[in-house]
């Protein structure tokens, strides 16, 4: 089974609360969700939060929405990607972020189809990068993300999921996805409140509830209207990883063995 695992939690650092706020009157997860519910490769998704009281509204949401949500360790991500990936019973995990409220199914798609084509242990648009900010998608074994989880002693990799398995290539095979067009400088992830007003800007013009606008429409909306491009300029892409970098230290996390 193909599972998209949606890592959500209220306690942002720069932006509390940022995966609840509204974009045309909906909360963000559920605009995250809405559009991989039209990812054909996908066969179930899963919200996957932390345990704190602040992120019962999520849960909350979950249940209102019919959507599985798993609860787990706040900081050690690794291991709430891991337990709720046996929980649900996926062979492979397609790691979604919920800041990313422009998420393209298609291609979401496409790195699915080329891990399945590769037939290796992980595959994303996220490493290569021609993509912009905010579409990243990773797809990972069940095998994998147990290996990661069993061996990963770094805070950074505990933190942010997939450092292990991407930074230890002699052990795990890798594949990339990319496109002719780089669109690398493109910023649509939601981490600050300019990232927010831009994103409302672009479902202010683009969106419609019987359909899915996909990159291609957001790419021609902002060559037709550069000005939306001034509104987030000049924050760093994966501020959240290389802030973990400088500050990072070894864990003495309990025995991982099953």
């Amino acid at each position: 089974m193909i599972s998209a695992i949606v890592q959500a939690r209220m306690g942002s650092t720069r932006l509390p609360g940022k995966v609840m706020m509204e974009i045309c009157g909906r909360p963000m997860l559920w605009h995250v969700i809405h559009r991989l519910r039209h990812a054909e490769r996908l066969d179930s998704i899963v919200v996957a939060t932390s345990e704190q009281m602040i992120d019962d509204e999520i849960e909350e949401f979950c249940r209102a929405e019919k959507v599985p949500c798993f609860r787990g360790s706040e900081k050690d991500v690794l291991d709430r990607y891991y337990q709720a990936a046996k929980w649900i019973g996926a062979d492979v995990i397609v790691r979604i972020t919920a800041d990313c409220p422009l998420i393209d199914p298609e291609v979401v798609d496409s790195v699915v189809n080329k891990y399945l084509e590769c037939e290796c242990d992980y595959a994303s648009n996220s490493e290569l990068r021609t993509y912009p900010d905010g579409l990243d998608t990773e797809v990972f074994s069940f095998n994998a993300l147990k290996r990661a989880w069993s061996e990963a002693r770094m805070m950074s990799e505990r933190e942010h999921v997939t450092p292990y398995i991407r930074n230890n290539k002699i052990i795990f095979t890798s594949a990339d996805v990319f496109q002719e067009r780089d669109l690398s400088t493109l910023r649509w992830t939601v981490d600050e409140p300019e990232d927010i007003e831009f994103v409302r800007n672009i479902y202010e013009r683009l969106y419609r509830s019987d359909r899915v606008f996909l990159m291609d429409e957001v790419v021609n909306l902002l060559r037709e209207d550069p000005k939306l491009l001034e509104i987030n300029k000049g924050f760093e892409r994966n501020e959240g990883y290389l802030r973990s970098l400088r500050e990072d230290f070894a864990v003495d996390f309990p025995d991982k063995s099953d």
